[in-house]
């Protein structure tokens, strides 16, 4: 019973941390645009946190750029409008889903490159040591004949 009232009070608590980012001097009158708002944050990256979505991170940038989508959402723009906005002020590192273009190929398969380089590495290591086992193995049978 005790178990499961802690696993109760912890994700609630978990639940409550994310609720607490957006800070409700931010937030906007109208509902619907806070929606909108909460939605184009959602795809917005941290720049500081860089794991994190601005909707989710205290910082402060992260409040700086929620209150510039807000406000960039009053002034009237389109989701897409506010993205290009903040993309075209920060780069498209803040993209939590980048576009596959030129600039971001290394986002896209820099991971990738890292394990193929790794992959060779531990072959190229572990070719070299049963190699040189096999040649021990070979010198010992040698010197006992």
């Amino acid at each position: 019973m005790i178990r499961i009232i802690t696993f109760v009070i912890i994700i609630m608590f978990l639940g409550l941390t994310q609720a607490l980012a957006v800070l409700p001097g931010e937030q906007l009158s109208d509902p619907v645009l806070e929606q909108r708002a909460r939605e184009v944050s959602k795809n917005l990256r941290c720049v500081v946190c860089q794991n994190q979505s601005i909707d989710d991170s205290n910082a402060e940038l992260a409040a700086d750029m929620r209150k510039l989508v807000r406000a960039r959402i009053l002034a009237g723009d389109s989701n897409e409008q506010v993205t290009q906005y903040i993309v075209d002020r920060y780069g498209s590192f803040v993209l939590l889903r980048p576009p596959l273009k030129k600039s971001t190929f290394a986002l896209w398969f820099g991971p990738l490159g890292f394990v193929l380089v790794g992959g060779f590495v531990f072959w190229q290591t572990s070719r070299r040591t049963h190699k040189q086992s096999n040649e021990s193995l070979d010198n010992k049978t040698t010197k006992d004949q």
